[in-house]
């Protein structure tokens, strides 16, 4: 089996169809190309989701992910990772963070800091709980998340949301101020809003 359409019926019996794809069976990447199962070759401008910023198979990245595979694969965050350790320093020293907490996906990042926040809120805020987010966000796919985000079609099929989020215009300060109050932990922003059309504040 070779041809993309091939796959693509694979895909319609064996794989839960969650998002519509195109019909590109992509099979093999380098730096910004890609090629399909017909070795048809394409300008990536996808970048997995803008998360492959440094291009399909970079040497170094390769390379160290072999060389990670070969010593230690993944371990319970029971343990420490020194791995782990050297990436949380480089990523303190090099910026004004103080701490890091590295998740699996966006998804998984965004629900760490809405517990983050909610936990700040109850402990130091007398119960703060609403999260502020923008109208036209996107913050993930898990059922919290997709309360947070701020597109009905998104939500639809997930009713009824978890309470605590509330909506205001992108790049909105006023609205946002308004929004706030004595219920509020948090405000989320997407830096950039890039499911609605790559909107700059």
């Amino acid at each position: 089996m070779s041809k993309s359409s091939d796959w693509i019926d694979v895909e319609k019996k064996y794989y839960a169809q969650t998002v519509r794809r195109q019909p590109v069976v992509l099979v093999k990447g380098e730096g910004t190309r890609a090629w399909d199962a017909d070795g048809k070759e394409y300008l990536d401008f996808v970048a997995g989701w803008a998360v492959n910023q440094l291009g399909h198979c970079h040497p170094a990245v390769t390379q160290a992910i072999a060389e990670q595979a070969a010593t230690l694969v993944q371990t319970s965050n029971q343990f420490y990772s020194v791995p782990q350790l050297h990436l949380a320093e480089t990523l303190i020293e090099n910026s004004a963070l103080d701490l890091v907490f590295f998740g699996n996906s966006g998804a998984e990042a965004n629900e760490g800091a809405m517990k983050l926040a909610r936990r700040y809120g109850k402990l130091h805020r007398d119960g703060a709980y609403e999260i502020i987010t923008a109208l036209n966000s996107f913050h993930g796919r898990t059922l919290g998340t997709v309360a947070a985000t701020g597109q009905p079609h998104y939500q639809e099929n997930f009713t009824p949301l978890q309470p605590g989020f509330v909506h205001v215009d992108y790049n909105d300060v006023e609205g946002i101020m308004n929004a706030t109050n004595d219920k509020t932990a948090a405000v989320m922003i997407e830096p950039v809003q890039g499911e609605a059309g790559g909107i700059i504040p």
